[in-house]
């Protein structure tokens, strides 16, 4: 099948697969990984050589984008409004989840540069599946509003615990034999990183202010703002930044110095859809099946232990300040779902490490499938719980069926 034709049927097939699975109050992202799965080498071959070439480049322009929007949750206002409760639970329980997991795969003897990076990917949580059941059940109220906090903010300790990590994970698969300095010293690199992902965030935040009186027409404000993603996204490849970190920045220096910034995420929004499914249909694809096999208990430890690592970590986050029983006892229930930057960090993973890399992106893609199963079925559970909805299941309100944020 030529390449023109493979895109044409991967777009249909994944309307097609969301509208099915929707059907069953499954979000988009699992219709989109299950179809790239079914339609990849090791079934229907469906996805063109060319197609799977591309992914790296596919993949680096939609981190991107997602970065860009996970950036705009960062505005002081919104930290005002939200209070300490969410920051502390937020924060304890991407590290609990990254401690956790780290330490159990450990236990399970597996090398530290490995056993650091599935804990690093842990730490990552997929609002979209989380918002899609509080919009559907129209749930309201102080753990809604946590819940809700919580998941808006987690991916951006993610993607700084997961820089920390691919660094040290990565001087260490180097070099066997390290020193508490060699530590110290990795550990400053990595600060480096991301304080220089910060400053070219940063800088094109401002350019990208100060140059928009330039623009008369939605048409170019639309090119304009895409251009920009790109060209920070490109910079950061240039001086080998993360681009997961470095567009983070830019979305999150942007909504602090630009009152209206909300126009730039809100056009970039209308044309995004279609790279995120493309995104998570070429991850599907890209899924080695015969590696399953060498999963087995890697994939139920993570699967179990992330749960009890964000579970702890938000109970301990609740207490610390002052949060209400309910929060503490039943928020981890609606941090289970996990996608787009567990897989993008995944993919930057596969990518550095040739030969552990494919092993470890599988694991994570096999289990964002059943945690984006089961993790709107337990995010509805919590609600239950505190009394947020009711146990009879209301009509479900239209919506996008694309996935939203990842």
């Amino acid at each position: 099948m030529n390449t023109i034709l493979s895109v044409g049927v991967i777009f249909l097939a994944s309307v097609l697969a969301a509208r099915i699975l929707n059907k069953i109050h499954l979000p988009a992202v699992t219709a989109y990984l299950l179809l790239g799965v079914i339609l990849g080498g090791s079934f229907l071959n469906v996805v063109s050589g060319s197609i799977l070439a591309a992914s790296g480049l596919i993949s680096n322009v939609v981190l991107g984008f997602i970065a860009f929007s996970i950036g705009r949750n960062f505005s002081f206002e919104s930290f005002r409004k939200i209070g300490s409760s969410v920051l502390w639970i937020s924060i304890l329980e991407a590290m609990g989840a990254w401690i956790l997991v780290t330490l159990i795969f450990l236990a399970l003897k597996k090398p530290f540069h490995i056993a650091i990076l599935f804990g690093a990917i842990s730490a990552a949580t997929a609002p979209a599946a989380t918002v899609m059941i509080i919009r559907e059940y129209k749930a309201k109220g102080n753990f809604t509003n946590t819940l809700l906090g919580v998941v808006a903010i987690d991916d951006a300790w993610c993607l700084i615990i997961f820089a920390i990590s691919l660094a040290l994970s990565k001087a260490i698969y180097v070099r066997q034999t390290v020193s508490n300095l060699f530590y110290i010293k990795v550990i400053l690199s990595a600060g480096a990183e991301i304080f220089g992902a910060f400053i070219l965030g940063s800088l094109t935040a401002l350019l990208m202010t100060k140059a928009k009186r330039f623009i008369k027409s939605r048409t170019e404000f639309l090119i304009y703002s895409i251009g920009f993603v790109f060209f920070n996204a490109g910079l950061a490849i240039g001086f080998n930044f993360s681009v997961l970190l470095a567009n983070m920045f830019f979305g999150a220096v942007l909504v602090n110095i630009d009152h209206e910034s909300f126009k730039f995420y809100d056009v970039i929004s209308t044309v995004d859809p279609p790279l995120y499914m493309l995104f998570f249909v070429l991850a599907g694809a890209n899924m080695e099946i015969g590696l399953l096999k060498n999963i087995g208990i890697t994939g139920v430890a993570y699967i179990i232990y992330r749960v009890i690592g964000k579970a702890l970590g938000s109970y301990l986050g609740g207490h610390i300040s002052g949060a209400p029983d309910n929060i503490k006892k039943y928020i981890g229930l609606g941090l289970v779902p996990q996608a787009g930057v567990a897989l993008g960090c995944a993919l930057v993973v596969r990518s550095d490490f040739p030969q552990a890399g494919p092993v470890i992106f599988t694991t994570i893609l096999a289990t964002t499938i059943i945690y984006e199963i089961v993790g709107p079925v337990c995010t509805k559970i919590a609600l239950e719980k505190v009394g947020e909805i009711t146990r009879f299941e209301t009509k479900p309100e239209n919506k996008d069926i694309t996935g939203g944020n990842c």
